[in-house]
């Protein structure tokens, strides 16, 4: 899998000839379309601000008005044709529900894992399992646990969830495999994974912790790949699933309501020329090995190093070679779940950002598709926005303090022939606000008429009336939420110019609930900034202030607001109360069913630590260092350090559980790593004996 060069490529872009013939004008359409409502916006603002001609203040507001009404029209546009398509995806899969198409190909399943719950792991890989199992065709899919993790007692008890895994299907061809080196996280765990074990596959599939696919989606993706030797990858759409919390609720129901439309709207101008987001997808195996392989950026952390949101960098170097990318709409049974609340949304999204943020030194590598540049942009713009929205609030409040207080100068120097009158169109201004918010709200009202169109979603979402009162308030907590995101999104570019890392923390995928010391530990600042907007806007008038209530309202009140989104109660009773709801919950799927019961039943596992398991587990002890890798060569005179110290404690405890006790995170990890070094902290006597 070799190192791809940024900065030359002398082959041209070719064209895989999978994607619709009318794609030339499907995106004339959708960039005139945008390009013509911005220039319209941008006009009446101009209008707005000119009254008096504009100052640098004013200009520079129109400037970023621009900028920020272009990425929300690209967005209504692109909704618009989701609402008014059907995206059938016909050319990969000419029948989505007919017979299953028989495979001739290998296929492995690939569910890279980081300090995750293991019983929750292994359960959801089993309940894929047995869906593939269901097809007739599993013997052609061979299912890997990529394990990264670092805490000791989840790597040993992924080993032991593994083990029984094994044992009570009965199915050989289920792998584990540890890294105890984590290079390049989860994109270099699936590039080792390439090159030790990827020539003996056609084809992979890259899955999340929380990932679930259905047999029959994985046997139609596969045999799509098979029709069509050009394509290089396949995303699916995953539907968001096991929302408990009123924030997990909220953005599982606008994943479903509003995602379909965004989905297919964007399916049906990118083409072949489509996007990679790291899951729930399938790659040519030979195709990714060849042209994926990813280079660590010149510099250091957080741009530099080793590309941490690789997948749309992957998506690009595939396209580059001439391979095509396609979003599939028009298949179901892919599904994930999301962070439970606000603060462990914000904890990934920080990561993103940095990710994302990377993105900037990719950019100009040579041979990109244009597509996959846009994709690039897309994903950064996502984060350079919200310090933009900021931005533009604040400069709003100058705006008027300068109307306010500063003596207008009406002869300025110079020859002139009439008085300068600095002023705005108030009328004309509340005509822009209105236009902006009816683009942001449009797409809520496409996704609640196409839900009321098909009826297995109209009663899957508890009918017309709550449906509707559902989109209402899903609008109301989201517009509550977006200055908390906004002003967290925004510190954490600010963090990240000033060159802060995020490292690796893993993911959690349930809430135990949050403190009040907590909650204001890490949203005061929200608060003192929503408190300082308040009074700013205030001084200068009290028009200005209830302009600016929507956002000042959402930061203020951002603890309670967080509490409130984080809390399982609430989200269960609007859940009862039949709002909120999606038909996947009406009507779960069955592997969604067969997930969550297998989860149920090792919800009690004992939590032991690493030694206390291996000691008392034999089997777990002789598979444990069967699993090993080889020792690392090392230069001559470079020693493991860890190993070394770990080792010289072990020597001088006088029993197991001291000898444990000695050992950092670091040594015990060593420890493990070692067969030696576990016989012989495992020789040590038992203190309970």
């Amino acid at each position: 899998m070799p190192e791809q060069c940024m900065r030359s490529w002398s082959a041209s872009v070719a064209d895989p000839g999978t994607g619709p013939r009318t794609i030339l004008l499907r995106r004339a359409l959708v960039f005139g379309c945008t390009i013509a409502v911005t220039i319209g916006a941008a006009y009446e603002m101009y209008q707005v601000l000119q009254v008096g001609s504009l100052t640098v203040l004013e200009a520079a507001i129109l400037a970023l008005f621009v900028l920020l009404f272009a990425w929300i029209a690209l967005s209504f546009v692109s909704t618009a044709v989701g609402f008014l398509t059907t995206g059938s995806d016909r050319s990969l899969f000419p029948d989505p529900t007919g017979p299953l198409p028989e495979l001739s190909s290998r296929i492995a399943l690939l569910l890279p894992t980081y300090n995750e719950d293991p019983a929750r792991v292994m359960s959801r890989l089993r309940a894929i399992w047995e869906s593939v199992d269901r097809t007739g065709q599993g013997t052609h899919f061979d299912f890997f646990v990529l394990s990264d993790s670092t805490r000791p007692e989840v790597w040993v008890l992924e080993e032991l969830e593994f083990l029984r895994l094994r044992e009570t299907t009965g199915c050989a061809r289920i792998y584990y495999r540890h890294r105890r080196d984590n290079t390049g996280r989860k994109a270099g765990n699936i590039a080792d994974w390439v090159t030790r074990f990827g020539g003996h596959y056609d084809f992979m599939v890259v899955l999340d912790a929380d990932s679930l696919m259905e047999g029959d989606t994985l046997v139609r993706l596969a045999a799509a790949m098979e029709r069509n030797p050009r394509v290089g990858l396949i995303q699916t759409v995953p539907l968001l699933l096991n929302g408990e919390t009123l924030f997990a609720r909220i953005q599982q129901f606008a994943g479903r309501i509003y995602g379909p439309l965004i989905a297919r709207g964007t399916s049906w101008w990118h083409g072949a020329e489509s996007n990679y987001w790291g899951h729930n997808a399938i790659i040519r195996v030979r195709a990714f090995a060849e042209n994926a392989g990813l280079p660590v950026l010149r510099g250091r952390k957080p741009f530099g190093g080793h590309i941490m949101s690789h997948d749309f960098v992957e998506a690009g170097l595939l396209r580059r070679a001439g391979w095509a990318i396609h979003l599939v709409t028009s298949l179901g049974g892919s599904y994930e779940e999301c962070p439970p609340t606000p603060t462990e949304y914000a904890m990934r999204d920080r990561r993103w950002c940095q990710g994302n943020l990377q993105h900037l030194a990719v950019l100009p590598a040579r041979g990109l598709h244009w597509a996959s540049r846009l994709h690039l942009l897309t994903g950064i713009g996502c984060y350079i926005t919200a310090p933009l929205w900021l931005l533009f609030l604040l400069v709003g409040i100058l705006v008027s303090l300068q109307a306010q207080f500063i003596r207008p100068e009406y002869f300025p120097a110079g020859a002139t022939l009439f008085p300068h009158w600095p002023a705005q169109d108030p009328v004309r201004a509340i005509w822009v606000f209105a236009g902006t918010m009816a683009m942001l709200i449009a797409p809520k009202l496409f996704g609640y008429v196409a839900m009321l169109l098909r009826r297995s979603d109209r009663s899957g979402m508890g009918g017309a009336v709550r449906g509707f009162g559902s989109v209402l308030g899903e609008t109301l907590v989201s517009a509550l939420i977006a200055p908390i995101m906004m002003l967290g999104q925004s510190k954490s570019v600010a963090e990240i110019l000033m060159g802060r890392d995020s490292g690796w923390a893993a993911q959690q995928r349930t809430h135990g609930g949050a403190s009040f010391n907590e909650l204001a530990r890490r949203y005061g600042f929200h608060t003192a900034v929503g408190a300082a907007l308040a009074i700013a806007a205030y001084s200068v008038s009290g028009s200005l202030l209830l302009w600016m209530l929507p956002v000042i309202f959402g930061l203020i009140l951002a603890i309670p607001i967080v509490a409130l989104a984080s809390m399982s109660t609430l989200g269960a009773g609007l859940r009862s109360g039949g709002f909120l709801l999606t038909p996947e919950e009406r009507v779960p799927p069955s592997i969604l069913v067969r997930a969550n019961e297998l989860v149920a039943e090792r919800s009690n596992v004992e939590r032991r630590d690493a030694i206390a398991l291996l000691a008392d587990e034999p089997r777990l002890l002789d598979a444990h260092v069967r699993m090993l890798p080889p020792p690392l060569s090392r230069p001559r005179g470079e020693i493991d350090a860890d190993l070394v110290l770990a080792l010289a404690k072990i020597d001088v405890a006088e029993n197991r559980a001291e000898a444990v006790s000695l050992l950092n995170l670091r040594e015990l990890s060593a420890v493990l790593g070692n067969a030696d070094a576990v016989r012989r902290i495992l020789a040590k006597p038992d203190v309970n004996l």
